[in-house]
């Protein structure tokens, strides 16, 4: 207990001697300057322009998704910070503040490509890898939204089968929270799970990869809790004092709430943690065949009352130790994520409710994820994440479940979750295989972006402004180019039939085989069954 004592002594200490004072910079906005970046799930209200009125602070708070502290102008400008940042742009002004560290600011080139070729070079460089092929290859599925809470070994085979028996290729099969004994307790459940290892084998022999839901959470008063609390694993109470009494760390540990009730909290902080979650979790990969993780939780805001851990820090900090877990793991998915930009990371978009207004957000929060230098990206759940919309058939829109899908097949990653032959009528299941089917065929030209992306920091998911910088497309939210040469032009709106589409100049080709003369903007028709694709030609 007295070395305990004495390196949380060290860590107050710390604390006091290399706190920086915060910085602050103020930017007038010029004509026709747009900006992107912060917050991936508020990317659908950007770019912001003279005109926004919005502030955020992103100090403990990622607003549930993916942030990264960097904001890019259409005219070259970049801001970035190591630290977290708040920004406010108010009527044509830009100031930005950190509470301790600096801001670095400047102009490079002039266009956003510029801008975000120069920050991923300097501040988050891609360094050569990528999440597991078989996630951007083939479509992904999720057990959560057919079987919530009640995750079990019958009832996940019996979704794998139907699975294949609908026609629907295989891929990375993810298990939902709950198969485990306890928070913290990473056993499978015996009262679900008979033959975990088993069921694995099974769900291999099928052609899936498997991954577990995981998070850094510990149920309160279980053994492993006991544990952790005595080993001074877990993030602490301040105890508003350096004299830190430490006779019972159990007594001391931060009790947490969160979606699922109120938990104690694994400190990453801690190389001693970080080893202990690691064996755990590589335990059920050679004891069972599990393949990989979704990594849960893990928001900063979690972090924000005034707790104490291992390492001095910001919330923030505790986001990246765990987010960095991942790393040891191909086959990983994050929702929450700070400053892990550029590395092998799967980052999907937080939860959309089964609405036509959160449809709407998947193509611009897809795009802000890109530019902020996320480029291993997955949409949400087709049709939406959130489980109580799909619990009565009156309240499914099929028509929703169809356009998701279609916004999702070519993106770089697509996952169901809501089974397509349980809610939809057969016509509208036809089309969602179709759009699986796409996806697998494109499968080997978004694996080779991916692969890119690796290298040179170039998203796959691009805004029509950064590819075509001269064109004033800033704004255009229901476009994406895939690459730099397919512009997919999904239906966001509920009931439309047509649609227009800007090309830019050049030659195009339809996904109907139609060579289109670009440099305007076209109407096209949209029956239900139809995904508008145009490709580049040379």
């Amino acid at each position: 207990m007295k070395k305990v004592f004495q390196t949380i002594v060290m860590f107050l200490i710390t604390i006091q001697l290399f706190a920086q004072p915060g910085d602050t910079i103020k930017l007038v906005i010029d004509k026709g300057e747009y900006w992107w970046g912060g917050i991936s799930s508020f990317g659908h209200s950007t770019p912001y322009d003279a005109t926004t009125v919005v502030s955020y602070d992103l100090w403990g708070d990622c607003k549930g998704n993916q942030a990264q502290p960097v904001l890019l102008s259409n005219k070259g400008r970049y801001i970035w910070s190591e630290e977290p940042i708040k920004y406010t742009f108010n009527n044509g002004n830009l100031t930005v503040t950190t509470r301790n560290g600096v801001i670095d600011s400047g102009k490079t080139g002039g266009n956003l490509k510029d801008a975000y070729k120069f920050v991923s070079q300097k501040y988050f460089p891609s360094n050569g890898k990528i999440p597991a092929e078989l996630l951007f290859t083939n479509p992904q599925y999720n057990t959560w939204i057919e079987l919530m809470y009640d995750q079990n070994e019958k009832d996940i085979l019996k979704y794998a089968q139907n699975i294949i028996d609908n026609g629907f290729p295989p891929g990375v099969l993810m298990i939902d929270d709950n198969w485990q004994e306890d928070y913290g307790t990473w056993e499978f459940s015996p009262r679900r799970f008979t033959d975990p290892k088993g069921m694995i084998k099974k769900l291999h022999d099928m052609g899936f990869q498997v991954m577990l839901w995981v998070c850094p959470f510990i149920s309160p008063d279980s053994e492993v809790f006991r544990y952790l609390a005595r080993e001074g694993m877990l993030i602490l109470e301040d105890q508003k004092t350096k004299d830190i009494v430490w006779k019972n760390t159990a007594d001391k540990a931060a009790i947490i709430r969160w979606w699922n009730g109120s938990s104690a909290c694994l400190d990453l902080s801690n190389p001693k943690t970080q080893k202990w979650f690691k064996e755990r979790l590589d335990y059920l990969v050679n004891e069972f065949g599990v393949d990989g993780y979704k990594f849960d939780a893990g928001d900063p805001e979690f972090y924000t009352n005034n707790v104490v851990s291992f390492k001095p820090g910001n919330p923030n900090d505790q986001t990246s130790y765990f987010a960095e877990l991942g790393l040891q793991y191909p086959l990983n998915e994050y929702r929450a994520s700070w400053k892990m930009a550029g590395l092998p990371l799967v980052q999907r978009l937080r939860d959309k409710g089964h609405s036509w207004e959160d449809l709407q957000k998947l193509i611009p929060d897809q795009m802000s994820q890109s530019v902020m230098g996320y480029a291993y990206t997955c949409p949400d759940l087709i049709g939406g994440g959130e489980f109580g919309s799909f619990l009565s058939s009156a309240t499914i829109d099929e028509e929703l479940v169809v356009r998701s899908a279609q916004i999702h097949a070519l993106m770089p990653m697509m996952q169901f979750s809501v089974a397509p032959w349980r809610v939809l009528s057969k016509d509208n299941e036809a089309i969602c295989l179709e759009m699986a089917k796409l996806h697998k065929k494109m499968g080997p030209f978004i694996l080779e972006l991916a692969k890119n992306a690796s290298v040179t920091g170039e998203p796959i998911v691009k805004p029509m402004a950064y590819v075509f910088p001269e064109g004033g497309f800033e704004m255009i939210k229901d476009q994406f180019m895939l690459g730099d040469d397919i512009i997919v032009a999904p239906v966001v709106q509920k009931g439309t039939r047509s649609r227009t589409v800007v090309l830019p100049a050049g030659d195009w080709k339809s996904d109907e085989g139609k060579l289109i003369k670009g440099g305007k903007t076209i109407e096209i028709a949209v029956p239900l069954k139809r995904l508008p694709y145009f490709t580049k030609q040379n």
